[in-house]
């Protein structure tokens, strides 16, 4: 690129790292367990033929299906291109580049930084505690001129709830001051934990949710952001004019419906029982110092040497997660949960490794 072109750039853009994803990361595999993906594709077809037509802001059947799965009003969901667009937005409506900050806890997922360092909005760190929960008095010292606390639960990548009445002591400090964001992008593989239903005491509660993990669409780019009526409105003033495309649209109230809503618990199921086996398959190597308890569609591992470890299963096709550059996590890789099949390959990739 011209220096000229580098230039005319804001010097935040320059400086920025985006975030790397599992597609810009590559690799030549044919097991893929580093995104966090369903392993399998889904039957869901187009039907809608209006592609000549600009589609509704909010399609109306979509926020109607959601609001009964999530138990809300339609006027307390809103639908956009994956949750990575309702992050976003909540900055946009919320904070004041260059003087608002936003606030996160890592280790944890990585598009909140990004996105702050793209808008030009101050970000805070306060990493949690060994047990991966949050440090609620580092947090209350570094709330002046937070604007947002985002909570990733269950978290990635470390796969833990966050402790509910930590979040509710979280909640408390920061009435008046901040919103609290739970990122509840795994909630369908522990329902019991969404904060869904406290929403009603808490209006600067905000719940993001995404199509993408348990529903198999990662494709599709479809999340919801839950939240009271005021947020909701606010959100409305920033988001693009068309943000779901007619056949998101169309894919999405398949899913949402009675029957697709079936299918997602039933996918949820089978990928449980998938990670409970790879849970004692992992315990049982040598190679493999720890392995974390679960509660999402992933899991984190630490190895005696994770580099090698990486390695030679990208080597053979196997793809993961390396996560030891997050903090606390040293010889870390996240595997997601694929088919009973991939899975049982990689175990059997890395029996051949000595501890």
């Amino acid at each position: 690129m011209s220096s000229t072109i580098q230039d005319l750039a804001r010097a935040n853009v320059r400086a920025l790292t985006p975030y790397q994803s599992a597609r810009r990361l590559g690799g030549k595999g044919d097991v893929w367990l580093n995104a966090n993906e369903y392993p399998l594709a889904v039957p869901f077809e187009l039907s809608q033929q209006t592609l000549n037509r600009y589609p509704e802001c909010q399609p109306k059947l979509v926020i109607e299906r959601y609001t009964a799965y999530a138990g809300l009003t339609p006027e307390q969901v809103l639908v956009s291109r994956g949750a990575d667009e309702g992050i976003e937005l909540l900055m946009r409506a919320f904070c004041e580049p260059s003087r608002d900050a936003v606030l996160f806890c890592p280790p944890t997922y990585g598009m909140y930084s990004v996105s702050a360092e793209t808008i030009g909005i101050e970000y805070r760190t306060v990493e949690v505690r060994e047990d991966w929960q949050l440090n609620l008095p580092a947090i209350a010292e570094q709330l002046d001129g937070v604007k947002l606390v985002y909570v990733c639960s269950p978290n990635n990548p470390t796969g833990n709830l966050i402790n509910p009445d930590d979040l509710r002591q979280l909640l408390e400090m920061t009435r008046g001051k901040a919103l609290v964001v739970a990122d509840e992008a795994y909630i369908e593989f522990c329902p019991q934990a969404s904060l869904a239903g406290w929403l009603k005491d808490y209006p600067h509660l905000v719940i993001l949710r995404t199509l993408s993990k348990a529903f198999a669409l990662a494709g599709l780019r479809c999340g919801f952001t839950l939240a009271s009526t005021e947020v909701i409105a606010l959100l409305m003033k920033v988001i693009a004019p068309y943000p779901l495309s007619t056949p998101v649209a169309d894919i999405a109230d398949q899913a949402l419906s009675e029957q697709g809503i079936a299918l997602m618990r039933q996918h949820v199921a089978e990928l449980v029982a998938t990670r409970e086996q790879l849970i004692a398959d992992l315990r049982s190597l040598n190679c493999v110092e720890q392995v974390y308890e679960s509660d999402t569609n992933y899991i984190l591992a630490r190895f005696t040497a994770s580099s090698q470890v990486f390695k030679m299963l990208w080597d053979q096709g196997i793809i993961l997660r390396d996560q030891n550059k997050q903090p606390g996590l040293a010889g870390c890789l996240r595997i997601s949960i694929g088919t009973r099949e991939e899975c049982q390959r990689a175990v059997a990739a890395l029996k051949s490794l000595p501890g």
